[in-house]
């Protein structure tokens, strides 16, 4: 499938520079292309392999100032890596496989559950009773599916997902392999010298157009709803303890953890391996940057933190260049200190 320069060009809203008939029929990082390959510059680390490179068509911003000429017809756009994204996606649409339907023969559905003819049910794959499938929804094989579980519609649950009793999926999610929704969150209580397990009555409520990446773990909450909202964005890898609430279109990156009864605000950005602790809220639009433990609330929006304990961004930073200046300070103290009792003798003297 081959597409010119002009036709990308419009479908992002992009300006020409070159040959707008150029063909492109594939994908390809600025640093490995070839001819008719289409590949995008959106990080200045970069730019270096745009003077060498082979594509045909490079996607660049607006703002891109060439230090010399270049072989590939550029597109330019306010934001390169948004305008690329568009076009994998259409890409993806437009290549992608048919939603299937039906159950597989090797597959179980109990007589109760409710299940969309639309729907495509894999094999090894067992919907429990009173279970709710919407339409389009696909379910891939070696999945299970707990009592009362509601899956909306054109959800995508890929293969080896466990969705425990009661819990809630919304329209157009995707949920990828080995992630687990509603375990039991992590309650106990001392008694005697040991611990008694708390019963966890409550459930996962997962909103519409959330992403949950692989091997996830999300605690059903000990009373009502551990909540995640609508287009929240979770890589591989992520604690979600029993009930946390996370907010709208907030994004968080590899095994991160969240501990039980935080609120994570909307449009919040969480790092790769940051740890939050329980019962503290972070304000709309914070930044949490990768490894910071974050022991307190944060309360004003878009703040940054980083470090653990978690504290504001460029005060983190400041404090970095003074912890590396501390040999040198060592230094500069121990000539005073000799300095001075050297002058001290000599006085006394």
């Amino acid at each position: 499938m081959k597409f010119t320069a002009q036709q990308i060009a419009t479908l992002v809203q992009g300006r020409i520079e070159g040959d707008a008939q150029t063909k492109v029929q594939s994908f390809s990082k600025i640093e490995e292309s070839k001819d008719g390959d289409l590949c995008f510059l959106a990080n200045s680390k970069y730019e270096e392999y745009l003077y060498s490179s082979e594509a045909s068509v490079v996607i660049v911003n607006e703002s891109l100032k060439l230090k010399q000429e270049v072989q590939p017809t550029l597109i330019r756009v306010n934001d390169a890596y948004a305008a690329f994204a568009i076009l994998l996606q259409t890409y993806q649409e437009l290549t992608a496989i048919k939603p299937m339907s039906g159950k597989e023969e090797m597959s179980v559905v109990h007589p109760s559950s409710n299940v969309d003819e639309t729907a495509y049910i894999g094999s090894f794959t067992y919907i429990s009773d009173g279970a709710t499938i919407g339409k389009l929804s696909q379910i891939y094989p070696n999945c299970f599916i707990g009592e009362n579980v509601i899956v909306g519609e054109n959800t995508i649950i890929y293969p080896g997902v466990t969705i425990y009793k009661g819990c809630v999926i919304g329209k157009n999610c995707i949920i990828h392999s080995g992630t687990v929704i509603g375990s039991d969150g992590f309650g106990f209580a001392p008694e005697n010298g040991s611990f008694k397990k708390i019963p966890q009555i409550g459930n996962v409520v997962v909103e519409d157009d959330v992403e949950i990446g692989a091997n996830c773990t999300i605690d059903r909450a000990t009373m009502g709803s551990t909540r995640i909202r609508k287009g929240v964005k979770l890589d591989n890898l992520i604690q979600v303890a029993h009930n946390v609430e996370i907010g709208e279109s907030t994004v968080i990156a590899s095994q991160a953890g969240i501990s039980g009864s935080a609120k994570i605000g909307k449009n919040v950005m969480i790092g790769g391996q940051a740890g939050i602790v329980g019962h503290i809220s972070i304000a709309d639009g914070s930044k949490i940057n990768a490894q910071s433990g974050v022991a307190k609330e944060i309360k004003d929006q878009n703040t940054s933190v980083t470090g653990s304990p978690a504290f504001d961004y460029r005060s983190a930073l400041k404090s970095q260049v003074v912890y590396r200046s501390l040999p040198e300070m060592q230094k500069r103290i121990d000539d005073l200190e000799r300095r001075l009792n050297e002058l001290s003798k000599n006085e006394t003297n």
